[in-house]
């Protein structure tokens, strides 16, 4: 069998098969390979799609919003860690360098949006821009999906919370600013660690960490109320950095701070057990060792309540860390900041008859 190699800017170092596939496929050595041949670099493809829905509906106790918006399919960003991998599954594709290659843009994210919004019984709630996928990867620089619905936000007057870890967040500050203005955004940025060596590794299309914490000093100093994420939460490889990412978070203007500890759901055990063995292989198997310590001698979690935090000895240290960190620095949880909805505009609903006018 082929050895496993790093391949330069992507997460993952191969393509499982989905957990949906029938068919198994195995790489195997002809002989005709070259020693220290370098690994195959695919490249990004885009397929622009029209969806037929926009906004994702949910009423997990987990996760403080109802209410969601994937502008894209897949993430160039490429984490290893991302639970939304498996989600590749459902369009044939592999959780790992399909996840991070072979994206999708909804190009008519907008017009379903104004239509959803533009319906007698829809109700004003939160609307959450990466809860999957970052509104933010690679790709909406080209794309501008997710400022397209910025703009829809601020002219309709609607709420919106958005989870990114690249700093090209900061070219919506013209948006942002003027939402925040009416108490209707919040931006969380994920954080991982602090070293660039290991988040080139661990993360490799997203902004260096340094980076996104300039993201939220511009975003502190525009006026628009941000907040830091430390996740995931991987033992004995990130956990060192909590303090002082929230540190930094804090200085740089951040008022809110949550965490998640890593999760191995489907096929992300398998990807990571890979990553681990290919970057840090005297530390793989006691990486998922502590991570099932925390998840109940299983890779994976799914109860509420716990597949976010986990618990244990372990699981509990974190917890009382993060506490003691966050409270000394007097930042807020994501849940307490609440937006402002009461001046939702809602579109016209445009009729046959209004076109003759």
């Amino acid at each position: 069998m082929q050895e496993t190699a790093r391949i330069k800017g992507r997460g993952a170092a191969s393509n499982p098969e989905g957990r949906f596939e029938t068919i198994a496929r195995e790489a195997e050595d002809d002989g005709w390979e070259r020693e220290a041949e370098p690994a195959p670099h695919p490249a990004t493809t885009v397929t622009e799609e029209r969806a037929r829905s926009i906004i994702s509906r949910n009423e997990s106790p987990d996760i403080p919003f109802e209410q969601s918006i994937n502008p894209y399919r897949g993430c160039e960003h490429g984490c290893v860690y991302c639970y939304a991998r498996p989600s590749h599954g459902y369009l044939n594709l592999s959780a790992g360098l399909d996840f991070e290659t072979k994206l999708f843009a909804k190009a008519n994210a907008v017009e379903v949006l104004r239509a959803e919004w533009a319906k007698p019984g829809y109700h004003v709630r939160p609307i959450n821009l990466g809860a999957n996928t970052d509104p933010y990867q690679p790709i909406e620089r080209r794309y501008r999906i997710t400022r397209q619905l910025l703009e829809a936000m601020l002219e309709h007057r609607h709420p919106v919370s958005i989870v990114t870890k690249n700093a090209l967040v900061e070219r919506d500050l013209d948006l942002l600013a003027p939402l925040a203005q009416q108490n209707l955004v919040y931006v969380f940025v994920s954080v991982t660690s602090l070293d660039n060596q290991l988040a080139s590794k661990l993360e490799p299309r997203a902004s260096a960490p340094h980076r996104r914490i300039a993201a939220i000093k511009a975003l502190s100093n525009a006026g628009v109320p941000c907040g830091v994420l430390v996740a995931p939460i991987i033992p004995m490889l990130t956990d060192r950095w909590m303090e002082q990412i929230l540190d930094r978070a804090h200085e740089a203007g951040a008022r809110m701070a949550g965490y998640t500890i890593l999760r191995l759901p489907w096929e992300i055990k398998t990807l990571v057990r890979e990553w681990l063995e290919l970057h840090f292989p005297e530390r793989a198997e006691h990486v998922l060792s502590l991570v099932r310590q925390m998840r109940g001698g299983r890779d994976n979690d799914p109860r509420f309540g716990k597949r976010m935090r986990g618990e244990g000895e372990f699981a509990e240290l974190i917890r009382q860390r993060f506490q003691v960190t966050s409270r000394k620095l007097g930042l807020a949880r994501g849940r307490d900041l609440t937006l402002d909805g009461a001046h939702f505009v809602a579109p016209c609903k445009a009729t046959p008859q209004g076109e003759l006018f």
